[in-house]
């Protein structure tokens, strides 16, 4: 679907799909070529209309997760179908933020989440957010949403299908070795909502408190994405929202357990 009804929404406007194939074709073929990466089952995105892309989210914070998908998504979908990825509204800072809304980031609140798939477009949410992208690496492959349920709301809402996807190879990119929640919550970081302390090592600074961030290393990446989840027709017109998230998180668990069962060594794949 053409991007022409994204402009009703400020935030999808800002959408830029000139400056997004400008990023698709320079850093794209870095991306794939550094982490190997492989994204699986594209097909299995509607062809028309909106639908959200429900993933696990991985790397800390330089996750490659968008950087590995999206040019796989616009080589198979072209840049008139809009990709926007939800993201912290912490990121939007300074010029940063302008181009991060450019490329298709928009703040993650469900009604730029609805605006944008009633438009039509496909939006890519990571319900986990930091705190899945954070999850120590001995339990890389661990579908955990903190508990958060808003996507399942949204889809329903919108009346757009649920399309899960997993991804798996990121949280190797350097050794994840706890969320530090506990510690958070106890010096009052909460109140600048930072729901973690994070605490990993890799290179070139060793051990890294949330910052400096380590550069990752260069693990085989692979994403696949999983059948559409038409809600409403498989859990009826009053959906119990606990329940298709409890599947949505059922479906990609056994996905992931899938491509573990793959994966011969850590970052070599």
């Amino acid at each position: 679907m053409s991007s022409g009804g994204a402009g009703q929404n400020k935030e999808v406007a800002k959408w830029d799909p000139g400056f997004a194939e400008q990023i698709v074709d320079r850093v794209g073929p870095l991306i794939k070529r550094y982490f190997r990466a492989e994204v699986r089952d594209l097909d299995r995105i509607p062809a028309v209309g909106g639908a959200l892309v429900v993933s696990n989210h991985s790397g800390g914070m330089l996750t490659p997760d968008v950087l590995v998908f999206a040019p796989a998504f616009y080589k198979k979908f072209g840049f008139d179908r809009p990709l926007y990825t939800l993201g912290h509204q912490m990121i939007f800072v300074g010029p940063v933020g302008d181009l991060l809304r450019r490329a298709g980031v928009i703040e993650a609140t469900r009604g730029n989440a609805a605006n944008a798939l009633r438009d039509g477009a496909v939006v890519l949410v990571f319900p986990g957010g930091d705190y899945d992208s954070y999850r120590p690496t001995f339990t890389e492959n661990v579908i955990d949403f903190a508990g958060r349920t808003g996507y399942v709301r949204t889809a329903i809402e919108t009346g757009v299908p649920i399309v899960p996807m997993v991804s798996i190879g990121a949280q190797e990119t350097q050794l994840f070795l706890a969320r530090g929640d506990s510690i958070a919550r106890r010096i009052g970081l909460k109140k600048l909502r930072a729901e973690i302390l994070p605490v990993s090592f890799g290179l070139p600074f060793g051990m890294s408190v949330f910052f400096p961030p380590n550069l990752p290393l260069p693990s085989k990446i692979v994403t696949r994405v999983l059948d559409p989840i038409d809600v409403t027709a498989e859990f009826g017109e009053n959906p119990d929202i606990d329940a298709v998230d409890l599947h949505v998180r059922a479906v990609m668990q056994a996905a992931l357990d899938e491509l573990a069962r793959e994966r011969r060594f850590p970052v070599l794949g």
